[in-house]
């Protein structure tokens, strides 16, 4: 009992000072190692920015986009037949839609008779020009003939054996044949005028009866709608039985093989941005794990407020500063794309890396060209089926 009366009294002395030292060093330890590790660690955050980090712009606010190939009829028609149909594929040149072509085929018969027609008689022209040159000669021998008559009756009207009114009629025929002889030249050149420095093919009379051809042949050919591009169905619209007019939008077609991205940098990003710099990108669809490279491409004219349906009115009293983002094109490794198909308007996490700062915003950019050859054969096929006919009614002369 002594010995705990003893342990009690030697804890009673100690002072509140020695209680208290072992909790203010272990915090002040901890709160320097705290210190210690946020100085480190912004170090190293700064030598990061420094040396790559502020080499880097990166946005989420980017979509993919790319061309929406819209089909429409050329001339007015009832749909017989729609040969695809909403996420399918088609290839270029494919029949995609048909309309009714009976109209279009009598039009076109019309046309080719009509050109026949035409070539025959730009033929007779040129049959007619040695016609006229034959009459042209006969008319001369003609006069030449009552020339003669008048001459030796004239030598011998002094003796009398030719009386006035012989010599009169003598003259008269040769007025008669010098007036046939002018009309058959005048004749001659009339027709000359129509056939000369000009061939049959080429004569106006079967051109613009071949321009009609070629009209009506294009008519009935583009009764049936080809696919311009190679790509994906979307919003088809068209019916079976439907009466389209020209101009009417039946379906899209996307080609995806073309997309690119568009993404939407803040104005506080773009000072360092130009084009040609690399990008790194990663679709929402595929996750982070699937990479895309790619490179600028070009900027915007103007920001996505100064296209928007409704301007923002700046001007008024109520103005409140909104930070404005700039769309930027990127342009994708085709290999990517084919290995990891993209769609339209997927999400993208977007990077741009700044460091090469060689390139400029304006001034640029390539310039890229869209064609389609599919509709070219139209006007060869109706130049061949021209040459058929002007071939099978021209006269050879």
């Amino acid at each position: 009992m002594s010995d705990t009366i003893i342990t009690e009294r030697t804890d009673a002395n100690q002072s509140p000072s020695d209680t208290t030292t072992r909790p203010r060093s272990k915090r002040t330890l901890l709160l320097s190692l705290l210190a210690a590790a946020m100085v480190i660690g912004g170090a190293g955050w700064g030598g990061y920015y420094y040396t790559t980090g502020r080499f880097f712009e990166s946005t989420d606010d980017a979509y993919v986009s790319g061309n929406l190939v819209q089909l429409t009829p050329e001339v007015s028609g009832t749909v017989i037949a729609v040969n695809a149909d909403d996420t399918q594929i088609v290839h270029q040149g494919a029949p995609v839609v048909t309309l009714d072509a009976a109209d279009a085929k009598v039009a076109l018969a019309n046309a080719e008779a009509n050109l026949a027609q035409t070539v025959r008689q730009v033929s007779s022209l040129y049959v007619n020009n040695a016609y006229y040159a034959a009459t042209v000669a006969q008319r001369q021998s003609d006069l030449t003939r009552a020339q003669s008559d008048l001459k030796r009756r004239m030598a011998i009207a002094e003796t009398g054996a030719v009386s006035g009114e012989d010599i009169a009629h003598a003259r008269d025929a040769v007025s008669a044949a010098q007036a046939a002889l002018d009309a058959s030249r005048q004749q001659s050149e009339s027709n000359h005028a129509l056939t000369d420095r000009t061939s049959i093919e080429r004569h106006p009379n079967v051109q613009a009866a071949a321009a009609k051809v070629r009209d009506a042949w294009l008519d009935n050919a583009r009764n049936t709608l080809p696919a311009p591009v190679t790509g994906y169905v979307a919003r088809r619209s068209v019916q079976v039985g439907q009466r389209v007019a020209p101009g009417t939008p039946l379906m899209a077609i996307v080609p995806l093989d073309g997309v690119w991205v568009d993404a939407n940098f803040k104005e506080v990003q773009l000072a360092h941005m130009r084009i040609g710099q690399p990008v790194t990108l990663s679709a929402d669809a595929y996750g982070s794990k699937v990479k895309y490279h790619g490179h600028v491409e070009g900027f915007s004219a103007g920001t996505g407020a100064a296209f928007a349906v409704l301007p923002a009115q700046n001007a008024t009293g109520n103005w409140i500063k909104v930070v404005q983002r700039l769309p930027v094109r990127i342009r994708l490794d085709q290999r990517e794309l084919d290995a990891h198909p993209l769609r339209i308007g997927l999400s993208m996490q977007t990077e741009v890396e700044t460091r090469d700062r060689s390139g400029t915003q304006l001034g640029a950019a390539s310039t890229t060209s869209y064609r389609t050859d599919v509709f070219s054969h139209y006007g060869d096929a109706a130049n061949a089926e021209i040459e058929r006919i002007i071939a099978e009614n021209a006269t050879a002369h």
